[in-house]
């Protein structure tokens, strides 16, 4: 846990005469700051100020622990939590030494031993009481606390995931990446990787030519959570033209019965393909077994001709591999054959 340590008056003075010899800029406990810094940037309705330098970063979630990978950032990262997938297969190595302190949310005590120096979050419901801590708790301990802005405007309700009041848009992810590039100086390495994700999203981003329609489960099998309209699912139903049969539903993953599944009749189901364990059917076999058993959902044309699409879980949250996921529904489709 972070100790303050006080400053005394002989500290103050030796502080003093260090800055008049050199006139360089000085951090917290008179250590000096890396150059650029203090930086500042909007999470949402705060702001978030980084002193110095972040070199030990803990993050929440799952999708900042692979942006920040992405980043060329292992060797600054004091820990990650809350994991739905297995690492992106190019970042395995360098995830490798990355303390994990729990596959789901950890404990607040457990981030604060890591004497964390910079906290991300990807959800709301991570960087809140209700799960690890809030913002302002971390602030209390001297460690500034950055959100994903995918969940700004966001209303959380129950267990829906939120609701969103706007339509989730590609630029948001990017300016993610762009904001904590610029929060751990790696600016150059977040333009780098925002142009490559452009580019992939670019050539994925090819219309149909033909009206599909698509359903996107993420998991449990009793009331299955089901992707609403402007989501990450959204910005991928958007990008390939396809019709999410849940479009009117502005929840992030509201929970809808199987009946009215099975009203809608998509032409595809995209199923959530999940390594952990919180809730039923989490598997894309799992899944799949229980469509293809249920009275109500074997009868579906998705079902009966088992077009189904796979995608991990992580796809299906707003995050950098959004462009992961457009390009695997894309080829989906077209192994399908409802693509050209």
């Amino acid at each position: 846990m972070r100790a303050v340590r006080p400053l005394t008056v002989s500290t103050a003075l030796v502080a003093g005469l260090a800055l008049a010899a050199c006139g360089s800029d000085r951090g917290p406990y008179d250590e000096p700051r890396a150059a650029g810094y203090p930086v500042s940037v909007k999470s949402c309705d705060r702001t978030v100020t980084v002193r110095d330098r972040p070199t030990r970063i803990v993050s929440l979630n799952q999708g900042t622990t692979e942006i920040l990978l992405s980043l060329g950032l292992a060797d600054r990262m004091a820990g990650t939590a809350t994991w739905t997938d297995p690492v992106l297969p190019s970042l395995a190595k360098d995830n490798r030494g990355v303390e994990r302190l729990a596959d789901n949310a950890p404990s607040l005590e457990a981030v604060l031993d890591q004497d964390p120096d910079l906290v991300t979050a990807s959800f709301t419901g991570t960087l809140t009481k209700g799960g690890v801590a809030s913002a302002e708790t971390f602030a209390g301990y001297d460690v500034p606390a950055y959100l994903s802005p995918a969940e700004c405007g966001k209303a959380e309700e129950g267990n829906t995931d939120g609701t969103r009041v706007g339509t989730l848009q590609i630029d948001t992810i990017y300016q993610e990446v762009r904001d904590l590039a610029t929060l751990t100086g790696t600016e150059k390495a977040g333009d780098a990787l925002v142009s490559r994700l452009n580019e992939r999203m670019a050539k994925a981003s090819t219309k149909l030519d033909r009206k599909v329609r698509v359903a996107y489960w993420f998991a449990n099998s009793e009331s299955p959570y089901m992707a609403g309209c402007c989501g990450g699912p959204g910005i991928t139903s958007r990008a390939l033209g396809v019709e999410n049969v849940f479009a009117d539903q502005r929840g992030e993953w509201p929970q809808i019965s199987w009946e009215v599944v099975a009203d809608r009749d998509p032409d595809v189901i995209v199923l959530g393909d999940l390594t952990r364990r919180s809730q039923t059917a989490e598997t894309a076999k799992a899944k799949i077994a229980y469509l293809e058993k249920n009275p109500v959902t074997r009868q579906m044309s998705a079902v009966r001709n088992k077009r189904y699409v796979f995608l991990a879980g992580a796809e299906l949250n707003p995050s950098i591999r959004t462009i992961d996921a457009t390009e695997k529904v894309g080829r989906g489709l077209r192994d399908l054959g409802l693509a050209d």
